[in-house]
């Protein structure tokens, strides 16, 4: 059998094949799905953490200095997705995914993003300065964090011996475009469905001003989304 054979068959085999599916209360790790046509369903808020403008900083910095900068960023984003009970699912770059479940996954997705702000704004780009007094004025360490809830649907995929998981579902496409968006200093992008679903302590300031504002998302049809450029205090 030649190679392309060898292509053809697995590609009728996959679409030939019936689905396994059942239903999940964790997130799942690898080895807890088959690499037949094998899935767990959950309801999820999915988070995407995404450092901004990673090409112009390794075109103008030294490699050294780009690693540390991804390091800083994705370390301080991890520690506080773990401390808000999220689980991290996938590295890709410069950037991270994290699942949340349970009763208060909205509300903990949502301070996980704020929260996030608050080590880039407060931390990571006031260190950077003390540590390299003489770079740019103009330099600083952006981001964005999209979150969003839905139905998804988690498969194996890949070849024996090198595989992942695959994570399809509207939170999971959302949440990856959402902290694409670059505007100003708004860092936190979140659908209606999260915004309705969490608790105020993360949409309201203690003098009452809201720590969000509604959006028209014109790239999804006029969906309605939230952005805010609140930090979390730590």
């Amino acid at each position: 059998m030649s190679f392309t054979d060898d292509l053809t068959a697995e590609v009728i085999k996959i679409l030939k094949e019936s689905w396994t599916t059942r239903e999940g209360r964790h997130v799942p790790d690898t080895p807890d799905l088959k690499l037949s046509n094998d899935a767990i369903t959950l309801t999820g808020t999915v988070l995407y953490a995404d450092l901004a403008e990673s090409t112009q900083l390794v075109n103008t910095y030294k490699p050294s200095f780009a690693a540390e900068i991804y390091k800083c960023y994705l370390n301080c984003a991890c520690r506080i997705i773990r401390q808000q009970g999220g689980e991290i699912t996938a590295f890709d770059g410069d950037r991270v995914m994290a699942v949340f479940l349970g009763d208060y996954k909205n509300t903990s997705a949502v301070r996980s993003a704020l929260a996030i702000n608050h080590a880039v704004v407060r931390i990571i780009n006031q260190k950077i300065r003390e540590a390299y007094p003489k770079i740019s004025e103009d330099f600083a360490v952006r981001q964005a964090v999209g979150v969003d809830t839905s139905e998804l649907f988690v498969a194996r995929t890949g070849i024996r011996g090198s595989n992942d998981l695959v994570w399809v579902g509207r939170a999971a496409n959302f949440a990856a475009k959402l902290c694409s968006l670059r505007q100003a200093d708004y860092a936190s992008w979140i659908t209606a469905d999260v915004y309705q679903a969490c608790h105020e302590s993360v949409k309201k300031a203690d003098n009452g001003s809201s720590m969000w504002e509604q959006r028209s998302w014109t790239a999804q049809g006029g969906m309605t989304i939230y952005r805010s450029s609140w930090y979390w205090n730590l």
